[in-house]
């Protein structure tokens, strides 16, 4: 299976990528080549999470965050200042917080008889769950950075606003399946 996958990427590389994809494909797997330039997000977003160790730092005290050393913390990298802020334990809870909401619903979607309101609560949950993963991934640098924001916690206007209107049908459905019972 692997010999394959490198038999086609060879021609894939100097072929079908542009100059742009090879060099983020670069950074992504060694950001270190290029410090102040395309590598700076993800290592400045590593050492804030790193730096949190395992209670933070405390609020407003993170050093990475408050000296203005990551950059898009308040949007992709949100993540980062809250594990150098609250450290450990912080991004523990708030990994918790996620997997309950998607965990409550799936189980909301398990009970809804209506084939739409069911689509729609489980991509609502496949949503808050794939951009989670994405982001936290992309914030601890096992996976690249591709602008992904954390649902309900980067400041950003259609991302909040389409997964509040999500969560809003969601418990309109939920509601809704008692009232002829």
């Amino acid at each position: 299976m692997v010999l394959p996958i490198i038999i086609l990427s060879v021609p894939l590389w100097h072929f079908q990528l542009k100059e742009y994809q090879k060099q983020r494909v670069i950074t992504f797997i060694s950001p270190e080549k290029d410090p102040l330039g395309r590598g700076y997000h993800s290592m400045q977003s590593r050492i804030a999470v790193g730096s949190g160790s395992l209670y933070g730092k405390g609020f407003t005290k993170g050093t990475q965050t408050q000296l203005r050393f990551l950059p898009e913390q308040t949007t992709d990298f949100i993540f980062s200042v809250l594990a150098e802020e609250w450290g450990f334990l912080g991004s523990v809870i708030t990994i918790s917080l996620y997997s309950f909401l998607v965990f409550n619903l799936l189980q909301v979607a398990g009970r809804i008889d209506d084939l739409f309101s069911f689509y729609v609560t489980i991509g609502t949950a496949a949503l808050i769950f794939w951009h989670t993963f994405i982001n936290i991934g992309m914030v601890i640098g096992v996976l690249p950075v591709v602008g992904i924001t954390l649902a309900m916690l980067s400041y950003g206007g259609s991302s909040l606003v389409t997964t509040m209107w999500l969560l809003g049908m969601i418990a309109g459905f939920s509601s809704r399946r008692y009232l002829f019972s």
